[in-house]
């Protein structure tokens, strides 16, 4: 391993108070989160704790409303934190991002009534969120999901299965879209299920290629009885709902692949700089130098990018489109730092023994989660040339 230690990212910070949490955060993931990241991806070992203690720190509900345990953050700052985090694992990083995907709804569309009463168990109260929207059958076609609710007094039976959801079987609540009249988009809508409901089951978790510490499996609910208090919003809202959600949750996503990234750009250059070769370190060597600094450059426009995405919704401004760009932009520079890091640590680099290997395996799945780049680029393409001709 290289005993350079990385410089820290010059941020820029709208507060006092965000400048703070970044330090907190930076501690917390030095002495919890590095120690064991490795080992613990590599025993596909999910870390729990850590999650139960970055609810006590405040830190699974930074976008939210401080009335209910949030942290009243703009969403640049909470992409800075996610940042942080997914760049000592991503596996830490993605599941706070996934977590605030799954709160969404209930604080963006949820009754007040509602959100006084779910609000802060899971905002700050040690409870961990799954979102369930993807299906066997629909993945990028998510408006033609099969799972169906249906009313029964003031209840409702849910049935189906979801899949590839983060958290499957080890969330203390779900955000369901089910299927509750016509098909297509506007007969479905949102509901809130808790973990221990009766009829929900999670099936053995997917192995993957990366982020192995991340359990992903397929949730099935049999049956499910989950009572009209827990609808969130309107009858037919809830794929609304869903894409609002998205349009954050992939800005998330842009921020872990440039914490990745960023983690690789460190690796690769604390390599490049010990490592010598014909009698001075290979970082001396042109080749190697344009390879650094196209990676950094990579970072800092994919950093800049999800930052002004943010700052469009922290304004109240349309940001879908850049979301989608971010998204895209973040991900596909982490396969390609990743890939670059790996080189650059040559036949070390495909070795466990450093972490370059593994950045490299989770950076592919960013690619897909959340919409697959190709769907960033039919969402992109709708924004600057309309819908396409049927």
């Amino acid at each position: 391993m290289p005993d350079r230690a990385p410089e820290p990212v010059d941020r820029q910070l709208p507060t006092d108070e965000a400048r703070d949490l970044i330090s907190l955060v930076r501690d917390i993931a030095r002495r919890e989160i590095a120690p064991k990241a490795a080992e613990e991806e590599d025993a596909g070992r999910f870390p729990r704790e850590l999650f139960t203690l970055l609810s006590e720190s405040g830190l699974l509900g930074l976008p939210y409303d401080a009335e209910y345990g949030g942290g009243d953050q703009p969403y640049e700052v909470y992409l800075q934190v996610l940042e942080e985090l997914a760049a000592v694992r991503l596996t830490v990083g993605l599941g706070v991002s996934v977590h605030t995907l799954a709160s969404y709804a209930l604080a963006a569309f949820g009754a007040k009534e509602q959100q006084a009463e779910y609000l802060p168990a899971m905002l700050g109260g040690g409870l961990l969120g799954a979102y369930c929207l993807s299906e066997p059958s629909s993945g990028s076609d998510a408006a033609s999901l099969r799972t169906r609710a249906v009313r029964d007094g003031d209840d409702w039976v849910i049935t189906g299965t979801k899949a590839w959801i983060t958290h499957g079987g080890i969330a203390d609540f779900y955000t369901v879209m089910a299927r509750t009249g016509e098909e297509g988009s506007r007969g479905i809508s949102a509901f809130l299920v808790p973990g221990d409901a009766e009829g929900l089951g999670a099936a053995v978790p997917e192995k993957k290629m990366g982020m192995k510490g991340s359990p992903t499996a397929q949730v099935h609910l049999d049956g499910v009885r989950v009572p009209d208090a827990r609808r969130i919003g309107e009858e037919g809202q809830g794929f609304a709902i869903a894409l609002s959600a998205l349009d954050g949750g992939r800005l998330g996503i842009a921020a872990c692949a440039i914490g990745l990234a960023q983690a690789a750009l460190d690796e690769a250059l604390g390599y490049a700089t010990e490592r010598r070769q014909f009698g001075k370190p290979i970082a001396d060597f042109q080749g190697l130098r344009f390879m650094l600094a196209d990676m950094a450059t990579q970072i800092e426009a994919g950093r800049a990018l999800y930052l002004a995405a943010a700052r469009l919704r922290d304004a109240g401004r349309p940001f879908a489109k850049q979301a989608a760009m971010a998204k895209l932009h973040c991900t596909d520079t982490a396969m390609r730092v990743t890939t670059d890091a790996v080189q650059v640590l040559g036949g070390y680099g495909y070795t466990a023994d450093f972490p370059a290997e593994r950045l490299m395996r989770e950076a592919k799945v960013l690619q897909i989660v959340e919409g697959t780049n190709q769907i960033q680029r039919m969402v992109i393409a709708r924004h600057l040339a309309g819908p396409e001709t049927r």
